[in-house]
């Protein structure tokens, strides 16, 4: 049996590349170990078959984003197992994006909706830096009806709109639209102006809507998409 060595070592000398090119055909979700696809360069093998397919490019990795529909209470983070179907990005799912990611402008253990997992220094920056810019759509779901009285109580001060999306006699749900304010003022805006919150959901950053994901998946960001 031969000597253990990295990965990285062996396909280097298999397409005749240098070993950081070889990290990135690795990374890249190019090779197969004895027919089962390894994304780690640090592996070690000895004589087992070493695949490269034919398709490989050898390319520095690329910052990803994700758009992520968290559940209320819901502490799991995105995985391989969890990518939406109908993902209309149609990247291939690779380990490394689930490396280094930040979340920025994140929700509150109660609430659910979107959420932004990011790799990307630029999406980092819209989104910390600038956070005040970037409207968020909200809806939230209250006890009782929402009289106009009420409803303009709420409104004072608030650094947007609301709205009544939908009532009955029993509960509402109301459309919140802001910039510059976090998440987690507006249950102690809802209570101030005498409503109980049941519910929380985020609709919107900015342009990025969650749209129809459903709740547990998640998608890439699309390269025509901004916040």
């Amino acid at each position: 049996m031969s000597e253990a060595v990295r990965l990285s070592r062996r396909v280097a000398e298999l397409r005749g590349c240098s070993r950081s090119e070889a990290e990135h055909l690795i990374e890249g979700g190019w090779v197969r170990v004895a027919g089962q696809l390894v994304e780690e360069p640090q592996r070690l093998v000895r004589d087992e078959a070493i695949e490269v397919d034919p398709k490989a490019k050898v390319e520095a990795p690329t910052p990803v984003t994700i758009v992520f529909h968290k559940q209320a209470g819901e502490l799991a983070a995105p995985s391989a197992q969890s990518h939406a179907d109908d993902d209309s990005a149609r990247m291939r799912v690779l380990r490394r994006h689930f490396h280094r990611l930040a979340t920025p402008m994140p929700l509150g253990g109660g609430a659910s909706g979107l959420v932004v997992l990011t790799q990307d220094r630029s999406v980092l920056r819209r989104l910390t830096e600038d956070a005040a810019l970037v409207e968020q759509e909200w809806i939230v779901h209250v006890a009782g009806q929402v009289p106009p009285e009420v409803l303009q109580r709420l409104g004072r001060g608030l650094p947007g709109k609301v709205s009544v999306n939908s009532s009955s006699d029993t509960d509402a749900r109301l459309r919140f639209a802001f910039k510059g304010m976090a998440p987690v003022e507006l249950p102690a805006r809802c209570e101030a102006a005498g409503l109980r919150v049941l519910a929380g959901k985020r609709l919107r950053l900015g342009r990025v809507p969650l749209g129809q994901l459903a709740p547990g998946k998640w998608r890439y960001l699309l390269p025509t998409e901004r916040f």
